[in-house]
């Protein structure tokens, strides 16, 4: 089927500066869903990149300003159809290209709970809404770790489902095999909720199979996890120099087997390819689908949204506004396609698939895996006149136990676990492909039994 509008809703406005004291709303707006449902009562931000028809959408950057959408992305449809209110639309970083939070065209989004450090990004609107208590959800979106890490810096719940379980239809992305949307919470309840209502096929995103499903993750979460074996990776704990981060991170590991889980820790050095791979992938493949293809690119069965697809065309009118990071990354992208002629992200894809296969094999042994979401704290945001090596640097030096999970596909939950140098530290807890459940199995633990506030 094709996308329906059913709601009414107008175009919203731009909030002024002292509504907005940390920049992360780009449009309010009060979009009325179904009188009753599962999201009855719950209001939402929903990032930029992601269609609202009617309601202006920028995607974070100066060449797409003034774009108005005349398409639901399919998971807003389901956000109004189970009674969630949508409240606005969420900054996000400069064409979501960044984990930092420096890179929007308005100016950077401030970590909630302190304004001189970044946020995290891509969904850098989303975590600080989230955590300010401003909404009770948001829909985020991530290509590299643009739900888990804004997750950890800004201490909330944030999951990226198995690639292909929530519909990407009608939201901007950068490169297709990458392209995920999740829920962001408070909470490992409400984030459980809003994958039940987010998930499964819609016959329009040709990155779904038919098989996939929602489940009632809500009952499953409430199973308990005693008797779960949990894998703790060592590679993901690279280096001495984040030690108060490591810290508190193994504090909270040890937090589980009093609650009848069985820990272990093992090695994989193939971990350590992750970003690298990932690397490859999103650097030739965003130049292909984002600037070649008009951000949609060819060869797929899926929704194509034209006006999105019109009016982003005319982004070389505007390049010289782009952030230094996408800058940086389309040329190097363009570079890789003109000399090297695609052998890199060739190779990039082969060597993914096994790393896949590496997880996928201990996820046989263990049924979840966890790791520090991020090395180390939120970082101080980039002065502006800052050297360009320190700006691009601030956008992806947080990628190292993220990035790689976009790669193989397999689902990734942050959790906030404690307090390093008082910011929020998040614990990465990664399962099975379409295992989201176990995920929450020991997310809900954890959350239920450990006041993670008090682990400094």
């Amino acid at each position: 089927r094709e996308t329906v509008v059913k709601y009414p809703r107008t175009p919203g406005v731009r909030p002024d500066a002292a509504d907005n004291q940390f920049n992360a709303w780009y449009v309010k707006t009060d979009v009325v869903g179904a009188p009753g449902g599962k999201l009855s009562g719950k209001r939402l931000a929903i990032n930029d990149n992601v269609c609202v028809a009617g309601v202006r959408m920028m995607n974070g950057s100066a060449v797409l300003e003034g774009y108005m959408p005349d398409v639901d992305a399919t998971v807003v449809t389901r956000v109004l159809d189970a009674g969630g209110t949508i409240a606005g639309k969420a900054n996000c970083e400069d064409l979501c290209l960044s984990a930092g939070s420096h890179t929007n065209a308005t100016g950077p989004i401030l970590n909630a709970h302190n304004q001189a450090l970044s946020s995290g990004g891509s969904s850098s609107g989303c975590a600080t809404l989230v955590a300010l208590g401003e909404v009770d959800m948001a829909i985020g979106t991530s290509q590299g770790a643009g739900i888990r890490v804004p997750a950890s810096w800004s201490g909330i719940c944030g999951m990226k489902p198995t690639f292909g379980l929530v519909p990407y239809t009608g939201i901007m992305g950068l490169e297709y095999t990458l392209d995920t949307v999740g829920p962001m919470t408070q909470t490992v309840a409400d984030n459980a909720l809003l994958l039940e209502v987010l998930a499964g096929y819609d016959g329009l995103d040709g990155r779904q199979p038919p098989t996939a499903k929602s489940e009632d993750y809500t009952a499953a979460m409430k199973r308990g996890a005693a008797g779960l074996k949990v894998g703790v990776l060592a590679e993901g704990f690279m280096s001495d120099s984040y030690d108060a981060t490591f810290r508190i991170v193994r504090q909270a590991i040890d937090a589980l087997p009093p609650l009848g889980m069985q820990v272990e820790e093992f090695s994989l050095p193939a971990h350590l390819t992750g970003q690298a791979l990932w690397t490859a992938v999103i650097m030739e493949g965003m130049a292909d689908q984002l600037f070649s293809g008009q951000g949609f690119g060819t060869g797929h069965n899926g929704l194509y949204v034209t006006s999105l697809v019109d009016y982003f065309s005319k982004w070389q009118m505007k390049s010289d506004q782009l952030s230094d990071s996408v800058k940086v990354c389309a040329l190097i992208g363009q570079y890789m396609r003109r000399y090297c002629h695609g052998h890199f992200y060739a190779k990039a894809k082969n060597l993914s698939r096994s790393l896949k296969a590496s997880f996928d094999q201990m996820l046989q042994k263990y049924d979840v895996i966890v790791m520090p979401t991020v090395p180390f704290g939120a970082q101080p945001l980039p002065d502006p006149d800052a050297p360009m090596a320190d700006r691009v640097g601030q956008s992806f030096d947080m990628l190292m136990n993220c990035s790689g999970f976009n790669t193989t596909g397999h689902p990734a939950m942050s959790i906030p676990c404690g307090w390093s140098e008082e910011r929020p530290v998040g614990l990465l807890i990664v399962g099975r492909h379409w295992d989201e459940s176990t995920i929450y199995r020991v997310a809900y633990a954890f959350e239920q039994n450990v006041d993670w506030r008090k682990i400094i």
